[in-house]
C-alpha cells in the first residue's frame, strides 16, 4: 500500500509540472532548450539525472559489482571526474557559447554549421535516431525488473505505463518540464541512494562485515582477496568500463545538449561543482552498493536470471518503506533519462530531417506539434524493443547500453570535442569518423573481433561490447586529427566566423 501511495503522488506531481510548463514551450527554442535560460542547479541536475538511470543502478552496478568486487567503486569515481567534472570544465563554456552563436539547437545542427555541411547534419541525425533506441530500451528493461518485484503485474504493462507517463509530461511541457522534473527527481535520487546503501550494509552487519565477507570470496583461480582488493580481479577490463561510462558523456547528444540550455558562464562554473557532487553521491553510491553484491544476494549465488537480477534481489530484502523509496528512486532516475532521450530524438528528427525536406516550410507551431508526435513514436518503438529484449534471456541491460554509447560517442566525441578547440578539423575527417563509429559497432554486433587468440593473449575481452565501445571512442581521437591533416583544409573565413564568439567572450572578460 505504501508503494502505491508514493507512486501515485510522484506521478501526479510529474504531470502537474508538465501542465505548468506548457506555457513555456510554445516556440521551438522554448520547447527544445527551455529558452536557453537554465541556471546552475537546474542545469547540473538535468545533466546528472540524464546520465544516471536504471541502467546504472540495476544493470551496470549489479553486473560490474559482481565482476570486479569492491573495485567497481572506481567506475563511480570515474563517472564523477571524467564524466561530470571534466566535461563541464572543458566543454561547458565553449559548447554554450558556440551553439548559441551558431543558433544550433541540436548536435546535428551544430555539425552542419560548424563544418558547413548539410550532409553531416543528415547523417548524424540518422545515427542518433537509430542508436538512441537500444539505450531507451535498456532503461525500460532495468525499470521493469525492479517494478516486477514490487508489483504483481506483467512487466509489459509496467513498461507501457511508464512510457505513457513520460510522454504526458514531456509532450505537455517540453524541455523546461524535463528540467524541473529532473530537479525533483535528482533530490529523490540523492536521498534514495544514500538510504539504500546504509540500509543494505546494515543488513549484512555493517561496512566492516561486508568487506570481510568480500575478502573471503574465491576468484576463478580459487584465491581469496581479489574481490576486496584495490583494483579487483580484472583491472584491464575495469578500465574499459570506466572509459565507456565516463568518456561517453563527452559525445552523447542528449548529454552535450545540456550545455546549450545553460543561461550564462556563471551558471556553468557553479554547475560544474553541483554536477560533480551529484555524480559522486549517485554514481559512487550505486557502484559502491553493487560492489558488495556477492555478500548481499540471497545465498551468495548469482540469481537464476543473471546479472540484471542482482540489485533487484538485494532490494527485495529491504523493509517496505525502503523498497518504496527504491522504486521511486529507480523511477526518478529512469524517467529523467527517458525524457532526455525522447526530447533529443524527436527534436533531431523534426529540425534536422523533416524540416529541411519540407517544401512549403514549417512554422514554429507546426515544428513543436511534429516534435510532440515523434516523442510518442519514439517511445512506442522503444517499448516494443524493450519487451523483445526482456523476453530474450541472452540480452542484458549493459549490452544494450554499450551498443548505443559505443556507436554514438564513438561517432561524435572526437568531431564535437576537437571542433570546439581546433579550426583544422575537416568535414571529411568528421564523415570518416562517423563511418568508423557506426562501422565498428555494427561489425562487433556481427561478432567481428580482432582475433580470439590475440584477445586471450592480451587478457582483454574484445568480444565485450563495452571494450569495443571504449576502443571506438579513443580511436576517434586519433582518426580525426590524422584524416584532417591529409584532407582539404576548411575555409578559413567560415571557421573564423564560427570561432568569433570565443574571441568576443575573452575580450568581454578582460
Amino acid at each position: 500500500m505504501m508503494i502505491w501511495i508514493v507512486m501515485i503522488l510522484y506521478l501526479v506531481m510529474m504531470v502537474g509540472i508538465g501542465v505548468y510548463c506548457r506555457r513555456l514551450s510554445t516556440d521551438v527554442t522554448g520547447f527544445v532548450l527551455g529558452g536557453r535560460s537554465l541556471g546552475a542547479w537546474l542545469g547540473a541536475f538535468t545533466y546528472g539525472t540524464s546520465y544516471f538511470s536504471a541502467v546504472i543502478f540495476v544493470g551496470y552496478a549489479g553486473k560490474f559489482g559482481w565482476s570486479f568486487g569492491m573495485a567497481a567503486t572506481w567506475i563511480g569515481i570515474g563517472n564523477a571526474i571524467l564524466g561530470s567534472l571534466l566535461p563541464w570544465l572543458i566543454m561547458g563554456k565553449r559548447t554554450r557559447l558556440m551553439s548559441k552563436h551558431l543558433e544550433a539547437k541540436t548536435m546535428p545542427e551544430f555539425f552542419e554549421k560548424r563544418y558547413a555541411s548539410k550532409a553531416l547534419k543528415i547523417i548524424s541525425a540518422l545515427i542518433i535516431f537509430i542508436f538512441l533506441i537500444p539505450y531507451t530500451a535498456s532503461v525500460y528493461n532495468g525499470l521493469s525488473r525492479i517494478f516486477s518485484i514490487a508489483f504483481d503485474f506483467d512487466y509489459k504493462y509496467i513498461i507501457i505505463a511508464m512510457a505513457i507517463m513520460t510522454a504526458v509530461y514531456v509532450i505537455l511541457g517540453g524541455y523546461m518540464a524535463t528540467a524541473l522534473t529532473d530537479f525533483v527527481q535528482g533530490i529523490i535520487m540523492l536521498f534514495g541512494i544514500t538510504a539504500v546503501v546504509i540500509a543494505s550494509l546494515k543488513s549484512v552487519g555493517g561496512l566492516s562485515a561486508a568487506v570481510e565477507g568480500m575478502s573471503k570470496i574465491q576468484d576463478a583461480s580459487g584465491e581469496t582477496g581479489a574481490y576486496s582488493s584495490f583494483f579487483g580481479p580484472d583491472p584491464i577490463n575495469l578500465i574499459g568500463v570506466i572509459i565507456l561510462t565516463s568518456l561517453g558523456t563527452w559525445g552523447l547528444p542528449q548529454m552535450v545538449s545540456k550545455f546549450y540550455a545553460v543561461k550564462d558562464n556563471s551558471a556553468i562554473k557553479k554547475g560544474t561543482i553541483i554536477s560533480t557532487l551529484f555524480a559522486i553521491i549517485v554514481a559512487g553510491g550505486c557502484y559502491f552498493l553493487g560492489s558488495f553484491g556477492r555478500v548481499m544476494v540471497p545465498n551468495g549465488e548469482l540469481p537464476a536470471k543473471g546479472f540484471d537480477e542482482i540489485i533487484p534481489s538485494i532490494v527485495e530484502t529491504l523493509p517496505g518503506f525502503l523498497m518504496a523509496l527504491v522504486i521511486v528512486l529507480i523511477l526518478s532516475a529512469s524517467m529523467s533519462t527517458l525524457s532526455s532521450l525522447v526530447m533529443t530524438s524527436s527534436s533531431i528528427l523534426t529540425l534536422d530531417l523533416i524540416k529541411p525536406l519540407s517544401k512549403t516550410g514549417m512554422s514554429e507551431k507546426k515544428q513543436v506539434a511534429v516534435m510532440r508526435i515523434f516523442i510518442a513514436v519514439f517511445l512506442l518503438i522503444s517499448v516494443i524493443l524493450a519487451i523483445i529484449a526482456y523476453q530474450n534471456p541472452a540480452t542484458i541491460i549493459s549490452t544494450l547500453m554499450s551498443i548505443s554509447w559505443g556507436a554514438l560517442a564513438g561517432s561524435f566525441l572526437a568531431p564535437f570535442l576537437l571542433g570546439l578547440f581546433w579550426k583544422g578539423v575537416t568535414k571529411t575527417a568528421v564523415f570518416v569518423n562517423f563511418l568508423a563509429g557506426v562501422g565498428i559497432t555494427l561489425a562487433h554486433m556481427c561478432y567481428f573481433t580482432l582475433g580470439k587468440h590475440t584477445a586471450e593473449f592480451l587478457g582483454i575481452n574484445i568480444a565485450s561490447p563495452i571494450n569495443a565501445g571504449a576502443f571506438t571512442m579513443l580511436f576517434g581521437m586519433i582518426l580525426v586529427p590524422l584524416v584532417s591533416l591529409i584532407t582539404k583544409k576548411p575555409d578559413q573565413k567560415q571557421t573564423d566566423e564560427v570561432f568569433a564568439c570565443l574571441t568576443d567572450d575573452l575580450a568581454n572578460e578582460s
